[in-house]
């Protein structure tokens, strides 16, 4: 059975920095796409960012230039760096993972395995 657990939410004001941790097995890093996704209230899921197996990096264009995903195999953990946060970046942050193969697609149905979330709340 494949868990995934994120960590690392919480409350900031806006400029301020979070770092998501979302635990999951080694297997899983090395073989599947991961991404970042949020929901924020009233609105639908949105893929925020992603890495494939081999660490190549896409993102949505409202994050470019303030978070980072990234992936470290040995720690078992998929992290995204958060750097200057806004009002609006307040969501549920999932993460997930996909067997797509070698490359990462944004459409969620691709994505098998989700976590339970944690929140992000950015106050102006």
């Amino acid at each position: 059975q494949v868990q995934l657990v994120e960590s690392g939410g919480g409350s900031v004001q806006a400029g301020g920095s979070l770092r998501l941790s979302c635990a999951v097995s080694r297997y899983i890093l090395s073989t599947h796409c991961m991404g970042w996704f949020r929901q924020a209230p009233g609105k639908e899921r949105e893929g925020v960012a992603l890495i494939d197996r081999n660490a190549r990096t896409a993102y949505v264009e409202s994050v470019k230039g303030r978070f980072t995903i990234s992936k470290d195999n040995a720690e078992n953990s998929l992290y995204l760096q958060m750097n200057n946060l806004k009002p609006e970046d307040t969501a549920m942050y999932y993460c997930a993972a996909s067997d797509s193969g070698p490359y990462c697609y944004w459409s969620q149905n691709r994505f098998g395995y989700w976590g339970q979330g944690t929140q992000v709340t950015v106050s102006s």
